[in-house]
C-alpha cells in the first residue's frame, strides 16, 4: 500500500541531491581571475589576486563564489587560500548549496573536514528543497560523510520542504543496502527522531516495512 503511494514521489525526487550544477566546461573556459584560479587550484594566483584587491566573494552567473568553484573541483588548497583571504564559507550559490553540501554530495570527506574546519556551518539550510548537507548525505548513503556531520553537530531532525528528515530520506530514497543501513544506524544511535512522519503521516518504520527493508525494520524496531 505505502509503496504504491510512494513511487511517484520517488521517481520525482530520487536524484534531487544531484540537482547541484558544477561549472560546465564552457563556464570554466570563460572563467578569469579568482574563479579561474580556484578551479585550477592555483594558490599563488589566489594570493596574488586577493592581495591586489580582487573580490574574494565575487560570483559567476550562477551565483558561485570562488569557494564554490574550488569545492566543485575538489581543490582543497585553493579553498584554504580563499578562506585565509576572507571568503564567506557560508555563502550559498543560486541553488542554495554551500561548500559542505557540495562535499556531502561528492562524498569527499577531506573537503568536508576542511570546510568544517574553515567555519562552514554544518547546519545551514541548503538546496532548493530547504534541506541540509546531512539530508543529502543520508539520501545518497554516504556513511563517512554522515558520521562527520553528526560529529560536527548537524541537526538530526531538520525537515525539508518535502517533509522529510535525514532518516526519512535514508529509508525512502535509499536502496535498503549496507550503506543506507549504516546511515540509519548512525542517525538512530545519534538520537534522530524515528517518529517524525512524512507529509502523508507515514513513519520511517512503515516505509521500511513497505519496501521490505528487513534489516532497517529490525534496526528501527530494536533501537530506542
Amino acid at each position: 500500500m505505502f509503496r504504491f503511494v510512494l513511487m511517484p514521489v520517488f521517481l520525482g525526487f530520487a536524484s534531487m541531491a544531484h540537482a547541484q550544477m558544477a561549472p560546465s566546461s564552457s563556464e570554466v573556459a570563460a572563467y578569469q581571475g579568482l574563479h579561474q584560479a580556484a578551479h585550477h587550484g592555483d594558490v599563488e594566483a589566489i594570493q596574488r589576486l586577493t592581495a591586489s584587491g580582487a573580490d574574494v566573494n565575487s560570483r559567476d552567473r550562477r551565483g558561485r563564489t570562488p569557494a564554490h568553484v574550488a569545492a566543485f573541483a575538489s581543490q582543497d588548497e585553493a579553498l584554504q587560500a580563499l578562506a585565509e583571504a576572507g571568503v564567506d564559507m557560508n555563502a550559498l550559490e543560486n541553488q542554495a548549496y554551500d561548500v559542505v553540501t557540495i562535499a556531502a554530495v561528492a562524498n569527499d570527506p577531506e573537503l568536508m573536514a576542511l570546510a568544517l574546519e574553515l567555519g562552514n556551518d554544518p547546519g545551514l539550510t541548503t538546496s532548493p528543497y530547504d534541506g541540509t548537507a546531512l539530508i543529502a548525505a543520508a539520501h545518497l548513503g554516504h556513511v563517512g560523510i554522515v558520521r562527520r556531520l553528526i560529529d560536527a553537530g548537524a541537526p538530526l531532525d531538520h525537515i525539508n520542504n518535502l517533509h522529510w528528515t535525514a532518516l526519512m530520506e535514508a529509508v525512502v530514497l535509499g536502496d535498503g543496502g549496507p550503506d543506507h543501513q549504516n546511515v540509519v544506524r548512525l542517525l538512530v544511535d545519534a538520537g534522530a527522531d524515528k517518529t517524525i512522519t512524512d507529509g502523508d503521516h507515514v513513519t520511517p518504520l512503515e516505509h521500511a516495512k513497505a519496501n521490505n527493508y528487513t534489516e532497517i525494520v529490525e534496526m528501527l524496531e530494536q533501537r530506542k
